[in-house]
């Protein structure tokens, strides 16, 4: 064999190993996050409906910062500032 197939394979071993191995638990099974499909019905459970949107990306950056000034997610703030909005 030529030295490039034998490193190929070594490759190839430490590839199944790897797959192999034991995930720990904060990563694996025993992690906090619901599965997308899990957390889509829990949003559909909450009347959450996906709605994407293409707006300037300094605008963006705008509702980020006030996100991080706040500590609260993306989607409270847009929500609030769309209620203040259509309020108006």
């Amino acid at each position: 064999m030529k030295q490039a197939e034998l490193e190929k394979l070594k490759g190839v071993k430490i590839g199944d190993r790897m797959g192999r191995s034991v995930t720990p638990g904060r990563f694996g099974k025993d992690a906090a996050l619901p599965s997308r499909r899990e957390q889509r019905k829990l949003d559909q459970a909450r009347g959450l409906i996906p709605f994407a949107v293409k707006i300037d990306g300094e605008l963006v950056k705008q509702i980020q910062a006030l996100a991080q000034e706040r500590k609260t997610g993306l989607n409270e703030v847009v929500a609030e500032l769309l209620k203040k909005g259509l309020a108006r």
